[in-house]
């Protein structure tokens, strides 16, 4: 097959068809209409065999997580997703690989209403990069920007289940693994949260480093409450199974490990249980776990008040502090 044998096989018989898309897969570039009253949000990430992902990953899994940490992004954003474009890197055409993997983006895909529209196919080291784009009413996006001293830091669902299975690898329980596999985007939790919450991440390279991003943007800081974090059942059950080895993780890898793609937002305190009940009515539970303080950096303290000094600080491409 070449490259037009691939699309026309595997992405263009299963897309979605949106009325706002005047003109998608087949043309040089698409066409989208924009609603009157909204802005168009747009983000790109690229997966990297070996590096965001491990080469045995089932190829399903890498097309529903290469659409999802995008769809991720948007949530923070409080958007609804709308298109995608998919540029695939492959070392080689094999079709059982190609089905599977379009059989997870494109699930995904549907679940949120995203057409793909367009992209790129070529030859190489196994690299896919997608680019989504979604909507928000105008002036309604949250940023990374805007919280104030003293407003709640929340994060939803739980966190270190991703960075627990690459530790663990092969012992990494059916929910762990999934939970690294196939992340859940956080969409109707994003717009939940729209008018309320004062700024908003989602959390890809580790709570520490995500939170700090959030942070700079105020030159505010925040104290972390450690034994607050929200811990699955399936992360807790390694940590109290006598012998199991990850002990010394369990502050860790929910500090820095990443992969979680949850949201981490801040509220303001008047807010606190309105936001609370909107995310219970979504279907997205959140934890309170720190304060916004008015002296720049994280402090992380225990539940007795004592402090505590993370190893690592999250996930760089090119720097020091890594995790997997």
């Amino acid at each position: 097959m070449d490259e037009f044998d691939i699309i026309r096989r595997y992405f263009m018989p299963a897309v979605t068809r949106r009325a706002d898309v005047v003109a998608g897969i087949g043309d040089d570039a698409a066409l989208l209409s924009v609603p009157a009253g909204h802005e168009l949000v747009v983000c790109t990430d690229t997966l990297v065999s070996g590096v965001h992902f491990p080469r045995h990953t089932p190829a399903a899994a890498i097309g529903h997580k290469a659409l999802a940490v995008n769809l991720s992004d948007l949530a923070a954003m409080g958007a609804q997703p709308a298109w995608a474009t998919l540029a695939l890197t492959l070392p080689d055409a094999d079709p059982r690989w190609l089905e599977d993997f379009a059989h997870g983006l494109l699930a995904l895909a549907q679940r949120f209403d995203v057409e793909l529209v367009g992209g790129d196919t070529t030859r190489g080291p196994l690299t896919v990069t997608v680019t989504a784009q979604g909507l928000v009413r105008h002036g309604m996006a949250l940023r990374r920007r805007g919280a104030r001293v003293g407003d709640r830091v929340y994060v939803t669902g739980t966190l270190g289940d991703a960075g627990l299975a690459l530790r663990l690898q092969e012992r990494a329980s059916a929910h762990l693994q999934a939970r690294l596999d196939y992340p859940e985007p956080r969409i109707e939790a994003g717009q939940a949260l729209c008018g309320f919450a004062t700024a908003a991440i989602d959390i890809s390279d580790g709570l520490l480093a995500d939170l700090a991003h959030l942070l700079a943007s105020d030159r505010l800081g925040a104290i972390v409450e450690i034994d607050a974090l929200p811990r699955s059942a399936a992360f807790l059950e390694v940590h109290e199974t006598p012998g199991a080895g990850a002990q010394p993780a369990y502050y860790e890898l929910p500090l820095s490990a990443g992969d979680d793609y949850e949201l981490c937002f801040t509220v303001p305190p008047a807010h606190s249980t309105a936001v609370e009940q909107r995310l219970e009515h979504a279907g997205c539970a959140a934890t309170a776990i720190g304060e916004i303080t008015d002296t720049p950096g994280i402090r992380c303290v225990r539940a007795n008040g004592s402090g505590y000094t993370p190893v690592a600080r999250g996930f760089l491409h090119f720097g020091e502090d890594q995790h997997g």
